[in-house]
């Protein structure tokens, strides 16, 4: 039996899935009647976490941050049978969930650390990507249940601490390429441009066939051949916050990156490639 601690909408759609492959789960969420709709489903809901976990092989937890995992696990470390696995599907910061994993590891339960790259109709029909990392012999006993669940399962090795890092780094690049999005559209905005148009922008330029190869130009160091020079980028920076500021609309990343690249400029590199201004960051 398997036991799901937070059954918001990832993990309301973790314990459907989980039914759908007749497995019996029982279930716990702060908000009760969010636990309850899953009666449905076939799943068993309790009020308590120390109940829901009571008998249970493996038990996941998909909740909010750090405080609620070590919150909830306290709670429900009464019910919990010796040795059992405990998943914990959150995205957490790296140094508490290392200390997660040694502190339940010594009191002889695996713990395994498994963020994901998933919204909840990938965690419904059991594709996106799950990622792993902490002790191999933990994740090796593990990982038959875990694939059951995910189109790809990536082990990230031995540091407990990974898994938790590169959830937070992907999270990094999406947050950051919406908010360039929401720019576009704020852009397109104050030019007069319509939203739709704004969008087809993606059928005539994919930016995304380029991301690997910058990525190992930047990791690299690869900035004393410029295929566009810092000068020439921040010129188009200033053109871009210049004429929405005209309109009275204000970007939200431009001036952070306009700012940055102020700062290299002063520094003597304006004629080197524009990602000059994430060399600290790789060297």
């Amino acid at each position: 039996m398997i036991s799901f601690l937070g059954t918001g909408l990832l993990g309301a759609n973790f314990v459907r899935a989980f039914r759908r492959r007749n497995e019996a789960v029982q279930v716990w969420n702060r908000t009760p009647e969010k636990a309850r709709a899953l009666h449905d489903a076939g799943a068993v809901a309790f009020d308590s976490p120390a109940d829901a976990v009571r008998g249970a092989s493996r038990v996941h937890l998909a909740l909010v941050d750090d405080i609620t995992v070590d919150d909830v696990l306290a709670e429900a470390r009464a019910g919990l049978s010796a040795g059992v696995a405990i998943v914990d599907h959150t995205t957490t910061s790296p140094a508490p969930t290392a200390e997660r994993v040694r502190r339940w590891t010594s009191a002889g339960f695996q713990f395994q650390h498994a963020p994901v790259f998933m919204g909840p109709q990938n965690a419904l029909n059991a594709t996106g990507t799950m990622l792993a990392s902490g002790a191999r012999e933990t994740f090796d006993a593990i990982a038959p249940a875990l694939q059951q669940m995910t189109g790809t399962l990536v082990y990230l090795g031995d540091d407990p601490a990974r898994a938790a890092a590169i959830k937070l780094l992907g999270n990094l690049f999406y947050i950051a390429t919406i908010a360039g999005i929401a720019d576009m559209f704020m852009f397109g905005k104050a030019l007069g441009v319509p939203a739709d148009q704004v969008s087809r922008v993606f059928e005539w330029f994919n930016p995304g066939t380029i991301v690997p190869a910058r990525a190992a130009r930047l990791r690299e160091g690869q900035f004393a051949q410029p295929s566009w020079t810092l000068a020439m980028a921040r010129k188009d920076t200033r053109l871009m916050i210049e004429a929405a500021a005209s309109q009275g609309a204000a970007l939200a990343v431009m001036p952070a990156i306009a700012a940055t690249m102020d700062r290299w400029i002063a520094a003597g590199h304006s004629a080197e490639d524009w990602m000059v201004i994430g060399k600290d960051a790789v060297s």
